[in-house]
């Protein structure tokens, strides 16, 4: 019996045309989208479907679009497979999708929180005020020695630990490319600014940690039926007191990807199967982990992979 673990995507992994193929197919995937629609007054799936790549860029529509997009395909998944999660997870919003596939998070609450989430963490940071970089091939130990030679009074710090010698910092733009300059003097010529709209997970998020605490108060949650691996704690968590608080963290929190997949490694888990838009997290298993199978189902031919 291979324990297998359902991953789900973040910030970055959509793309025009998501979910698409398997509206058209399954009205599962359909009513999900629609589901969504009702949820937002808003025409996500029109976003999703047949949005330019700006529109879907919008922090604001990415987060309830992917979310979207991940829970059609986990819902056909579970309509078409025999494949079934011992553990969940997710990448920054992605531990929302993870949340719906728990349980514990209704999936038109899900949508409407990052719809606001998406909105908050845009508004937290004036647009050009912060930035974010991919760090590579520098250890965790010496990249937050140039965090701190960096900041000089202004915020940088690291934000995803997604594999091995693949570290992301964010911060106000000045102390984040204070840190690629001196990371090059150090010897260290592969880091790169991302192109994201705001600076996640480092203290400038504050202001939209505070107002996702407020929105979140008013969900109600359900108990959760799987564990789910939190970005804040990289443990599994069962425990639905636990879920808000989590969230709030995750917001200035660095997201602790690459220890979340060894726990999971460590608790059993040989095969992870990444559930929505994008093959990213497959692919960061794959180097975090090489005695664990990964896979990603996106669309209907991913899911043919998966249907033996």
């Amino acid at each position: 019996m291979s324990t297998t673990a359902f991953i789900f995507p973040g910030q970055g992994s959509q793309y025009p045309g998501m979910g698409k193929d398997l509206a058209e197919t399954f009205p599962v995937a359909r009513q999900t989208f629609e589901e969504a629609d009702d949820a937002l007054g808003l025409k996500i799936s029109g976003i999703c479907f047949s949005g330019s790549e700006d529109e879907l860029k919008l922090t604001a529509n990415t987060q309830p679009a992917i979310l979207t997009a991940s829970i059609a395909v986990l819902r056909v998944v579970e309509q078409e497979t025999g494949l079934k999660a011992d553990f969940l997870a997710g990448h920054s919003l992605g531990e929302y999708s993870a949340l719906v596939a728990s349980g514990s998070f209704a999936f038109a609450d899900a949508v409407r929180t990052v719809r606001a989430r998406g909105t908050f963490m845009q508004e937290a940071v004036p647009v050009g005020t912060g930035t974010m970089a991919a760090m590579l091939s520098i250890e965790k130990d010496e990249l937050e020695d140039i965090c701190r030679e960096a900041a000089q009074g202004e915020v940088v710090s690291a934000a995803n630990f997604n594999s091995p010698g693949q570290i992301v910092i964010a911060g106000n733009v000045g102390a984040v490319n204070r840190a690629i300059e001196i990371a090059k003097a150090r010897g260290f010529r592969k880091s790169m600014l991302l192109p994201v709209s705001a600076p996640f997970h480092c203290a400038l998020m504050k202001p939209a940690a505070d107002r996702l605490s407020a929105t979140l108060d008013a969900v109600q949650l359900s108990e959760m039926l799987l564990p789910v691996v939190a970005n804040a704690t990289a443990a599994p968590n069962n425990d639905r007191l636990q879920v808000k608080p989590l969230l709030v963290t995750q917001v200035c929190a660095p997201v602790l990807w690459e220890q979340s997949v060894l726990n999971m490694a460590a608790l059993g888990v040989t095969r992870f199967v990444e559930i929505g838009p994008g093959k990213v997290l497959s692919g960061l298993v794959k180097r975090i982990s090489k005695e664990v199978e990964a896979a990603n189902i996106a669309d209907l031919d991913g899911l043919k992979a998966h249907q033996g």
